[in-house]
Formats: C-alpha cells, sequence, structure tokens
C-alpha cells in the first residue's frame, strides 16, 4: 500500500493533490515549536522539497515545546538536527537546512524558487519582513504566533491581502516567549493549523485558507477567527532594512542600551522612544530616519513619533543584541 494511500482517500484530495504535493518546494522560517508539528505534518505527506531556516541551537528550554529535538540535540543547530530527524521519517523528501537568521538582506534569495512559506519564527520582524517580500510576489505565507496560552494562523498574500493589512499597527508591548512563557500543546495546536493550510494550499484545495486567520484561545478552549479578503493594504508603511544597508548619510538612532549592543554604526546615536519627536533631534530635509533595536518593536515606536514630526523616509532595523545583516 502506498505511504499517502490514506490521505489521496480523503474525498476532493486525490492523486492530483498528492502529485501538487510531491512537486512543490516549501521554505520554513524557524526550526522551533511552531515548526515542529508543521515539519513532521508536511514531511509525511510527502511535500517534495523544504528548505529550514534557524540560526539557533538546541536548548534544554526549548525541548517542552518542541517535540522534534531529543536531548541528545543539545547544542545543535536546530536546522541541521531537525532536516536529520525528518529525514529519517520520510526519505522520499529532499530538505536544505540554513544555519542563518532571515532578514532583509536574505530574504529575496531564501523565497527565490519555492512555492510557499511559512512563518515559524517567534520574530514579529521576520513576519513582516517576509510579508514584504512574498506580496508583490504573489507568494503565499502561512504565518503564525503563540504566546502563553493563545495563538493565531493566518493565510496571507497570494490572492489574499498582506500580514500588514491585517495587522498595520503595533500593540504598545510585544508579548515573548521567554517574558510571558507558551504551553507545547498550545504550540502544537497552531502549528498543526499551519500545517493544514499549507497541505490545502499546495494542494488547491477549496475553500482555500488565504484570507483566513484563525485563532485559539487554550484558557477558555476556544477557536475563533474571520475572513479578511477585503482588507486594505496600508498606504505606507515603516521597511525593514539590514545592517549592511546603513548609509553614512543616514540619520541612524540606536535604541538600544549600550550593555545591549555596541552601536549599529559608527554615525549612529544612542536614543530612547521616549527622546524621539517634535522636542527630540530630527534628520535633516535630506536624510533618511534609521531607527534601530532588538527585536523592531522600539524602533517602529519611535517611528510612529517621528513620523509625526517629520515627513521624510523612515526605515526600521531589527539588529538583535549584537548587530547582524
Amino acid at each position: 500500500m502506498s505511504r499517502y494511500a490514506r490521505q489521496i482517500a480523503v474525498p476532493g484530495f486525490g492523486s492530483g493533490a498528492q502529485d501538487r504535493l510531491r512537486t512543490a518546494h516549501v521554505l520554513v522560517i524557524g526550526a522551533g515549536g511552531l515548526a515542529a508539528p508543521v515539519l513532521q505534518y508536511l514531511t509525511g505527506a510527502g511535500v517534495g522539497k523544504i528548505s529550514l531556516v534557524d540560526p539557533d541551537q538546541v536548548a534544554l528550554s526549548n525541548l517542552h515545546r518542541q517535540t522534534l529535538f531529543v536531548h541528545d540535540d543539545l547544542g545543535q543547530p536546530k536546522a541541521t538536527a531537525a532536516v536529520n530527524h525528518m529525514q529519517r521519517l520520510n526519505p522520499e523528501v529532499s530538505f536544505v537546512a540554513h544555519n542563518v537568521a532571515l532578514g532583509p538582506a536574505n530574504v529575496a534569495d531564501l523565497i527565490r524558487g519555492v512555492d510557499l512559506v511559512l512563518d515559524c519564527a517567534d520574530s514579529f520582524a521576520a513576519s513582516y519582513i517576509l510579508s514584504d517580500a512574498c506580496q508583490p510576489l504573489g507568494l503565499a505565507l502561512i504565518s503564525a504566533s503563540v504566546v502563553g496560552m493563545a495563538g493565531y494562523c493566518g493565510g496571507f498574500c497570494c490572492t489574499a491581502p498582506s500580514l500588514r493589512a491585517v495587522f498595520p499597527d503595533l500593540p504598545d508591548r510585544m508579548a515573548s516567549c521567554a517574558e510571558d512563557g507558551v504551553l507545547g500543546p498550545v504550540v502544537g495546536v497552531i502549528g498543526g493549523l499551519q500545517a493544514q493550510m499549507a497541505i490545502a494550499v499546495l494542494a488547491g484545495l477549496v475553500p482555500s485558507p488565504l484570507g483566513q486567520l484563525v485563532t485559539f484561545d487554550a484558557d477558555g478552549f476556544r477557536f475563533g477567527g474571520f475572513r479578511f479578503d477585503t482588507a486594505p493594504e496600508p498606504e505606507s508603511y515603516f521597511d525593514f532594512i539590514a545592517a549592511d544597508d546603513f548609509d553614512s548619510q543616514d540619520f541612524i538612532i540606536d535604541l538600544r542600551a549600550a550593555q545591549e549592543a555596541p552601536l549599529a554604526h559608527p554615525n549612529a546615536v544612542r536614543a530612547q522612544v521616549s527622546d524621539i519627536g517634535p522636542q527630540g533631534p530630527l534628520p535633516d530635509t535630506t536624510q533618511r530616519a534609521v531607527l534601530c533595536c532588538a527585536s523592531g518593536l522600539r524602533a517602529w515606536q519611535a517611528a510612529d513619533r517621528l513620523a509625526a514630526a517629520w515627513s521624510g523616509r523612515i526605515v526600521l532595523a531589527a539588529l538583535g543584541k549584537e548587530p547582524f545583516n
């Protein structure tokens, strides 16, 4: 009996959908908790090629939710370790491991030639970078996020509006797994939804998950969601750029404290978000404003304040604790 007999037997799926999976190339960003069910289900389903991007190494605190890994994987590159496990699950699937961070400098190369992108990264900046890259190419993006007891999963770009259309603004505070915690089964539920959406897009199932957002609140055991097919794209937004894209003529503000990282550029000056605005330093009319921080959150907050006082071009850089490209 065929490895894929049970899914081929599903009404509306069939051998044609299986053939589409077999010839597909999927890019997965992040090899953490969301990627654990995503990779296992896509590998099991027979997706032809999976490229995996993650710069981190397996840590002990990962193991309660990142169920791809075992204790012996500690200290190993996540992307490499995950691929090693998945190759044993299904030798018919080919894999490529990229032990690098996604950023504005490499996103175009990473998405080139793929049929679908899955955002499993623990980074809101990565989500926007991916959406900005996928939208003009008509490339479908399945993006998800989980913190604590809740999360969401949605199908963006291609025939649907972008992530920015649904989330044009940021909250005052972005939660994170490190600060707010996360339960493993919640990640599993959302990651399973990502895998299902991905298979539906690749196989051409109807209705399409593109334009659909699904939410899950484990605290109350409630699912929710909505369609966003007609959500308008924002008229303007702040692009993310890489450190290599800084120019000596830029007006560069580094919002990280000295103990977080060295200055992002020799011409950069340190400031806090509260320093930015009508009473703070303003660029010349001929300059580009570059606002830098670790995650992108403070940079975006500062950009909103600067835009209220200055009409020039503003870009963001999410540099982490050390500058990266």
